[in-house]
């Protein structure tokens, strides 16, 4: 496998590869020829990048076909075109790229940042007019280097896509080109998916899943039968939740929600994969549906004995879904998406009907609710209603019981579980949803104290001021702040800042000023970031804490967060 980064200037271009096997390093600066020969040793091996699938693979292909890396960079950075259409030969070249990028709103120094890693940039302008100097070319060479290496920090944290993406082509025996797809595109190619030649008109031509039974709340029906506007949405109540009913799916919950008792989490197994194959809901581009659901059934046995072979078949089936509305997708059919997405809404609302005289509802989404039993006998009740839907709608339920429920919204909560709070390989129990709560890993990794002190708070009883005041570790307290293309750059008190990306803290150093984003001359303040702040964009990992680290703007973040959790402040 092959790590590789290029950078290309108005007068200059170069890439940095590394070689995984031999641990070497290649570096082509303004040398064509070197590099084609390279390629062609090289032509089949595995290359990899960030962001390389809409970027870099197109300068190699250029340069393979003759052109200057600066005419394919500015037609895609300058004039914003797709790679693809620059040249309708580019396919021809045979390039296995994969691209590491799973987010396309993270960058690369992003990811850099919430790892702790360095995230400085290099001095030299990339609009610069004229040749660089060999003091500058040495320069980027050095950061350009650095993102290489930092490519393979990121991969080794995302291993399991990888792995899935190579399992997926031994599966299915498909040819090693296939690597540079993405995972939707990818399953569009399993499944032998072709877009019809004469585009279908019909994607507000829904129907209901025959199975589904709506009397009390007959009104989300008539919605979506008659709405043709995705941005209308219903609010209404249902079963005393605020719910809301968009295109994309129903969100309901009973805000600053905080008790125990007996809850169950009740949701759909493969929701959307069992509609498309019970309801004829998948994309009519499929050539052969038999295969979504031999696939399905194949997944679902691998899921049942641990065989890890299942991960890479889920994606293929789950990723059928999204990709019915993107239109450079072979499985595009919108009527087919707003179907299965309907049909889930619509069916959920059919077991809210049911189950709503004999349980308290505390929260509802697309592919499942939230119950508290109203008495602990209730349980067998509730199951044998949820057996009657599953056998009406050939659907499949799943439970899972929890003791406590702190819920500040549909998008903000903890289930607590009963008994341990961690299993026995010291894995968290509890589930947790949304930004002030969500468990974090090591590429999303932003205010990690404030999220520890709200979990610890609710989970444990620890208060916040001895979570935040008894940690030793910087990066913990680390917020990693992106300047979007959106700015015209960022300022940190009068000065004007060259780079995009800033690992900042807060301050109690009255010397120390406030980052914002600017746009034509005007400031504008960056969410969740202090007042007063220091940088540090070089690694942070194992770096001692500042006596000037402002504790009590953490501490306050997290206490008006617990608040809005509680209901009090609003």
């Amino acid at each position: 496998m092959l790590f590789y980064d290029f950078e290309v200037f108005e007068y200059d271009w170069l890439v940095v590869i590394t070689d995984t096997d031999t641990k070497s390093e290649q570096v082509f600066v303004n040398n064509t020829q070197a590099l084609i020969d390279f390629y062609n040793q090289h032509k089949k091996d595995i290359w990899v990048g960030y962001n390389s699938r809409h970027y870099d693979q197109y300068i190699m292909k250029a340069i393979i076909c003759g052109f200057t890396p600066q005419k394919i960079n500015h037609w895609i950075i300058t004039k914003r075109q797709p790679g693809w259409k620059f040249y309708k030969d580019f396919w021809k070249i045979q390039f296995y790229n994969y691209d590491v990028m799973t987010d396309k709103n993270k960058s690369l120094k992003q990811l850099e940042g919430f790892l702790g890693h360095d995230i400085r940039e290099s001095t030299v302008d990339f609009t610069i007019d004229r040749p660089l100097t060999e003091a500058e070319i040495e320069e980027v060479i050095k950061y350009c280097r650095h993102d290489v290496h930092e490519t393979m920090h990121i991969f080794m944290e995302k291993i399991e896509e990888f792995q899935s993406q190579m399992e997926l082509l031994k599966m299915f025996n498909l040819p090693l080109k296939h690597i540079s797809k993405t995972k939707a595109q990818l399953g569009a190619v399993i499944l032998e998916a072709k877009q019809p030649q004469t585009p279908r008109n019909d994607e507000f031509d829904i129907s209901f899943p025959p199975t589904l039974r709506v009397y009390k709340y007959n009104e989300v029906l008539e919605f979506y039968w008659e709405n043709r506007d995705y941005n209308k949405f219903l609010e209404m109540n249902i079963a005393g939740v605020p719910t809301v009913f968009a295109w994309g799916g129903l969100h309901g919950a009973r805000r600053n929600y905080y008790d125990t008792g007996h809850f169950i989490n009740i949701d759909v197994a493969s929701y959307y994969p069992a509609m498309m194959i019970e309801y004829d809901y998948l994309s009519r581009n499929v050539k052969n549906p038999e295969k979504f659901r031999q696939i399905r059934d194949t997944r679902l046995k691998y899921k049942s004995v641990k065989d890890k072979r299942e991960k890479p078949l889920k994606i293929v089936i789950n990723g059928a879904f999204g990709a019915t509305k993107d239109k450079f997708n072979e499985l595009y059919d919108p009527r087919q998406f707003n179907n299965i997405v309907i049909g889930g809404m619509t069916l959920m609302v059919d077991l809210i009907e049911m189950l709503e005289p004999y349980c308290q509802v505390i929260q509802a989404n697309t592919d499942g609710i939230l119950i508290k039993l109203y008495r602990e006998e209730d349980y067998a009740l509730i199951d044998d209603i949820c057996y009657e839907w599953e056998q009406r709608t050939r659907m499949e339920l799943e439970f899972e019981s929890f003791h406590k429920v702190i819920q500040k919204d549909v998008n903000n909560y903890i289930l607590v579980p009963f008994g341990d709070l961690y299993d026995e390989k010291g894995k968290p129990r509890w589930k947790s949803k949304g930004a002030y709560v969500k468990k974090l890993d090591n590429l999303d990794y932003d205010l990690p104290i404030v999220n520890q002190a709200i979990v610890d708070f609710f989970l444990k009883g620890i208060d916040p001021e001895e979570t935040i005041f008894e940690c030793t570790e910087l990066r913990k307290f680390q917020k990693i702040v992106k300047v979007s293309g959106k700015y015209d750059y960022a300022r940190y008190g009068t000065k004007r800042m060259k780079e995009r990306v800033f690992r900042v803290f807060a301050s109690i150093d009255k010397n120390d000023k406030e980052l914002v984003k600017v746009k034509d001359g005007s400031a504008n303040k960056i969410s969740y970031t202090p007042e007063r702040c220091f940088i540090i964009n070089n690694d942070v990992t194992g770096m001692s804490i500042p006596g000037k680290l402002d504790y009590w703007w953490y501490l306050d973040l997290a206490n008006e967060r617990i608040n809005a959790f509680l209901g009090k402040g609003e």
